[in-house]
């Protein structure tokens, strides 16, 4: 026990300021992601930009953050951090995080024609949204490590809230210096590329803070004699067969099915949400971007509010039902709520940024419980595939539903069209949210022994 008091893990403050390096590259590579959700007005008129892309064609950018996901790049990476450890992978892979933002920054900022800045672009958010995956599951394989046995929820709310932060910060701060232009004029390379500079650099300090948090963790195993590569008895060590192994485990999908259709809800909607808002409810730019703020403004402020409280009272099945019921109801109001009525798009986007901040708190620490600590980085790996599935198909389909619906620009009863029409999308994903999130309460029920309901130790 004396053992153990001495290492660097068991000192507060440096669990915490591993904590803060973690957080800060999730912050940039959330930032980066959303960083058009705002200006997706800008999309439906392409002949006032320069860079010549249509709804159609954001849509299949956006999608690209997920292709390289579910063709197998996380499975083989997520097998990878579990044989070679969080330190190397990791590190490979929040190099490619910022790469790929790098190639995107240039491909709208090169003057390329509309075509091949979108390939270009394509290209680098095929390797930011690997990069970004990865690293994702190797803060979430470290902040379980650091924080084993103590406050793990509260940790991985925290997490969430801050990287989030940078999706409130992306949706508020791209209006203000891509500014709202009269009719007729054009928004040049220079003024549509500034919130990808932004974001690179922002990037850039979260892979410097990334390599402070590896030299932390090389010397936490070296105090301890351990290793990032989970590997202990020869009979536990990590085989590709582990794959079907967490395939096999039924309350393991379920959470996988309940992180797709979930986070499709929220995540891709924010893609298109001022396109949607505007038109519903009446509302002008500024006061859309606003509400799309609040989302991530209400994680910020919940999420580590429902992971203490998960920590502190468990019921974490619970917890998933009635935030999957908080989005689902969002998304109702949203479609069938009067139209031209502010007050409902606040209540719809509160309850949507409660439940987005309720599902997560009590879904991630979930896993481990269900999952061999071996296997986790794999684990980990397959929900996030099986998210991508959604988070590529998904605004895909939108956005090509916005462009074959506007056929005249601002007609405004097609923009009300487009936008109920892509409310149904996100109203089905929220029904099988539910249904799933219940079966993952009754089978919690048979088998108590997993603690899938108990608070921390």
């Amino acid at each position: 026990m004396s053992a153990l008091k001495k290492t660097i893990r068991d000192n507060k403050w440096a669990c915490w300021l591993a904590l803060a390096c973690l957080v800060v590259p999730m912050f940039a590579s959330y930032f980066f992601d959303d960083m058009f959700s705002s200006l997706s007005e800008l999309f439906k008129n392409p002949e006032m930009l320069e860079l010549g892309w249509d709804m159609a064609d954001y849509g299949f950018y956006a999608s690209g953050y997920s292709f390289l996901c579910i063709w197998g790049g996380l499975i083989i990476c997520g097998a990878l951090l579990d044989r070679f450890g969080v330190r190397l992978v990791g590190s490979i892979f929040v190099g490619m995080m910022t790469g790929g933002a790098a190639l995107v920054t240039f491909a709208i900022s090169a003057g390329f024609n509309p075509e091949t800045s979108l390939v270009v672009a394509y290209a680098g958010c095929m390797l930011f949204g690997l990069g970004s995956e990865i690293a994702g599951v190797s803060v979430t394989r470290s902040i379980a490590k650091w924080f084993k046995g103590r406050n793990m929820a509260l940790a991985m709310g925290l997490q969430l809230a801050i990287a989030r932060f940078g999706t409130a910060t992306a949706i508020l701060v791209a209006p203000m210096i891509v500014r709202q232009k009269a009719a007729g004029e054009i928004y040049t390379l220079a003024e549509t590329n500034r919130p990808a500079l932004i974001g690179l650099a922002v990037l850039a300090v979260g892979t410097i803070l990334w390599a402070v948090f590896v030299a932390m963790d090389a010397r936490f195993d070296k105090e301890t004699g351990e290793t990032d590569k989970v590997k202990t008895a020869e009979e536990d060590k990590f085989r590709f067969s582990d794959i079907w192994k967490v395939l096999s485990n039924p309350r393991f999908l379920m959470i996988a099915i309940l992180c797709v259709t979930f986070y499709c809800c929220v995540i891709r909607f924010k893609k298109f949400g001022v396109s949607i808002l505007l038109p519903l409810f009446g509302v002008d730019l500024e006061i859309a971007t606003v509400l799309l703020a609040m989302i991530p403004f209400f994680t910020i402020l919940f999420t580590p509010l429902f992971g203490a409280l998960v920590d502190k009272v468990g019921k974490a099945t619970l917890w998933m039902i009635v935030g999957s019921a908080l989005v689902l109801v969002s998304h109702l109001i949203i479609t069938y709520a009067p139209q031209g009525v502010p007050v409902y798009a606040y209540v719809a986007i509160a309850l949507l940024g409660i439940g987005y901040s309720l599902v997560p708190s009590a879904m991630w620490p979930s896993v481990p419980k269900i999952i061999p600590e071996k296997n986790l980085g794999t684990a980990y790996s397959l929900i996030y595939w099986v998210q991508n599935l959604g988070m590529w198909a998904v605004p895909i389909y939108i956005g090509r539903i916005f462009t074959d619906t506007i056929t005249e620009a601002g007609n405004h009863v097609q923009e009300v069209q487009a936008a109920i029409h892509a409310e149904y999308i996100f109203i089905l994903l929220g029904v099988i949210a539910i249904a799933v999130s219940l079966m993952l309460f009754f089978s919690s029920r048979k088998r108590p022994e997993l603690g899938l309901d108990e608070p921390a130790q």
